[in-house]
């Protein structure tokens, strides 16, 4: 099963963490949403004609699109690609855009999943951040979903900022399952080169990362999710049973999707190819009919190297057999080889051929990964 997603490249206004690519402009929303529409025509074959399992609306903050260009970006989908029935259907949004009458617009529009950009319940967070809504409205937009029936819904956290206390932490989560969300995506605070952040601790206007706070708050959290029957499925996501994430379990899984918009990136199993990270020119792009992308082919140990990276993310770790069958038992034979040390320090279990990072491991995952590539 294939996904599509679209990045919608607007928001209100610049969080300080955030890397994304955007504009606080919504002056080239009309000629955004054209140029998407004229893009999705024209790769209509990317995918080789394969079902469309999920869509996902993705930025930036979707949901500043209005009523109209929502209904006409998805009817373009439609029509263009076989988009199987109960096709989860997720958009990003923030809590101030979340009134009761922009919910039913979403409902009606055919949005099925929320991903709401919660990040604290907390005002003195949210202000740190550089946030556009307040804490009242993290929590009562969660209620105003619910109320408009819309049930998979999903909430990002961020933990490990400086405003953050422990109990903060803890109150957060417990806010968070309290209201009854099926699913939680959380992220230690990360300072990424070019960021507001990344200026303001350069500057020695904010202080830096606290590492220790952030496995601190890794691991309360594990604690705090598990009690409550939530599966961490992957590092970063958290699920009641029978609320996984249908579009990002497909990324982790290595299937197909066609990314749409600015700085969005396409899969097809054998290549990788991202669109140009600049409103303007994709714009001008599009109206001259060419798509502005650059590609990479995929060699075997990339495609290696990514299977390890992704698949030892998840609860169901990467499969020693998987690899033997894909790209040889020799590489099969390193790799039993290379895991016997995080073996005995506990950071690894192996059940058969599966290798799955333990809780401890799953601190160090990405370190673990890529002291396996090849």
């Amino acid at each position: 099963m294939a996904g599509i997603y679209l990045h919608i490249p607007f928001c209100k206004q610049a969080c300080y963490y955030c890397n994304f690519h955007f504009s606080t402009s919504l002056a080239q929303e009309p000629a955004m949403v054209t140029a998407l529409l004229k893009e999705i025509e024209m790769q209509k074959e990317y995918l080789s004609g394969a079902p469309i399992n999920t869509i996902y609306f993705g930025g930036g903050t979707p949901s500043l699109l209005p009523e109209k260009d929502l209904l006409r970006l998805l009817e373009a989908i439609y029509k263009n690609f076989t988009v199987n029935a109960g096709a989860e259907v997720t958009l990003e949004a923030n809590p101030d855009d979340l009134s009761p009458e922009k919910l039913q617009m979403l409902k009606r529009a055919g949005v099925n999943r929320l991903s709401i950009g919660i990040q604290s319940f907390h005002e003195e967070d949210l202000k740190w951040m550089h946030r556009a809504h307040n804490a009242l409205q993290a929590k009562d937009c969660i209620l105003h979903a619910q109320d408009a029936g819309f049930e998979n819904i999903t909430i990002d956290l961020i933990y490990g900022g400086p405003t953050l206390t422990d109990a903060g932490w803890e109150n957060n989560v417990q806010q968070a399952i309290a209201l009854g969300v099926p699913h939680l995506s959380c992220y230690a605070l990360t300072v990424e080169p070019g960021t507001a952040l990344d200026h303001f601790i350069k500057k020695k206007k904010m202080p830096a990362v606290d590492a220790d706070k952030a496995a601190r708050h890794f691991e309360q959290l594990l604690k705090w999710t598990g009690e409550a029957g939530y599966e961490q499925y992957e590092i970063s996501n958290f699920a009641l049973k029978g609320w996984h994430s249908r579009h990002n379990s497909s990324y982790w899984q290595g299937a197909s999707y066609l990314g749409l918009g600015p700085s969005a990136h396409s899969f097809d199993t054998k290549s990788r190819q991202w669109n140009v990270a600049n409103n303007a020119l994709y714009i001008r792009s599009l109206e001259q009919g060419k798509l502005n992308f650059e590609k990479e082919e995929l060699t075997p140990v990339m495609m290696l190297n990514e299977y390890l990276m992704t698949a030892l993310r998840t609860s169901a770790g990467c499969d020693l057999q998987v690899i033997a069958t894909r790209f040889g038992s020799d590489k099969r034979e390193k790799i039993q080889k290379e895991i016997i040390k995080y073996l005995q320090k506990g950071w690894m279990r192996q059940e058969g051929e599966q290798l799955i990072l333990t809780p401890a491991g799953r601190l160090f995952a990405d370190g673990i990964a890529s002291e396996l590539f090849f």
